[in-house]
């Protein structure tokens, strides 16, 4: 199995081609854009009733998923996520771990092992995702962000992020949740809370947040007004 990104940084999508009959890639609810005729998809909650609640509770993901099995060389498989963005490939080793925010998931293959994790109340505070996916590898990733998606190589000197904008991060990196400026920065700057990181690794951050758009377009919303007859 081969797969290519195409489209990025603006409406990335993953393109799988099968190489034999037999291969499989596990993909988010709702993400296949198109297929070759002739491939089997099924639909379960991986790992069970319990396990399946706890990944859509604490990590975003939707209760179901999609498998994707091949049945001859050659078939194609084109998966996108729901908002316009990046899409991004990781490959995991054995024991190797990522952290996604809520709803980054897109697809993987291998023996990939995903858990949502509590993050602890400064993360929940933080909006960094009270609630955070665990990837273990051995495994490719897809995940995904809204906008494009810049990887910040993190030193001993640290790096600071607004929470927004964070889409994952590497195992072996610590991150403390502060004020942007003090209590006056926090209301009145426009960032609010951001991340601070330290140790050794790499952070994925997205160029746009939701949350920044819904305040841009507040004031062009159309509110009903009600008539008194």
């Amino acid at each position: 199995m081969k797969s290519e990104i195409l489209d990025t940084p603006d409406f990335g999508l993953v393109r799988v081609r099968f190489e034999r009959s037999g291969e499989t890639i596990v993909a988010e609810s709702g993400a296949m854009v198109s297929m070759s005729l002739g491939i089997k998809m099924t639909t379960k909650m991986r790992g069970g009733l319990l396990q399946a609640a706890k990944r859509r509770l604490l990590g975003g993901e939707s209760l179901f998923q999609n498998t994707y099995e091949s049945t001859a060389a050659g078939q194609e498989l084109l998966l996108a996520p729901a908002a316009e963005g990046a899409v991004v490939s990781a490959t995991l080793v054995a024991g190797e771990k990522l952290f996604l925010q809520s709803g980054a998931y897109l697809a993987h293959t291998g023996d990939l092992k995903m858990d949502g994790k509590v993050a602890g109340l400064r993360s929940f505070f933080g909006g960094v995702g009270f609630f955070m996916l665990q990837c273990e590898g051995p495994g490719e990733l897809h995940f995904n962000s809204y906008g494009a998606l810049h990887e910040i190589e993190v030193g001993p000197e640290g790096y600071v992020c607004d929470n927004g904008h964070i889409v994952a991060f590497t195992e072996g990196l610590t991150y403390e949740v502060r004020k942007f400026g003090g209590f006056k920065g926090l209301f009145f700057s426009g960032e609010g809370l951001v991340t601070h990181f330290r140790g050794q690794g790499q952070v994925f951050i997205q160029t746009r947040n939701a949350p920044a758009l819904a305040n841009f377009l507040e004031p062009y919303r159309r509110v009903r007004r009600s008539s008194n007859n």
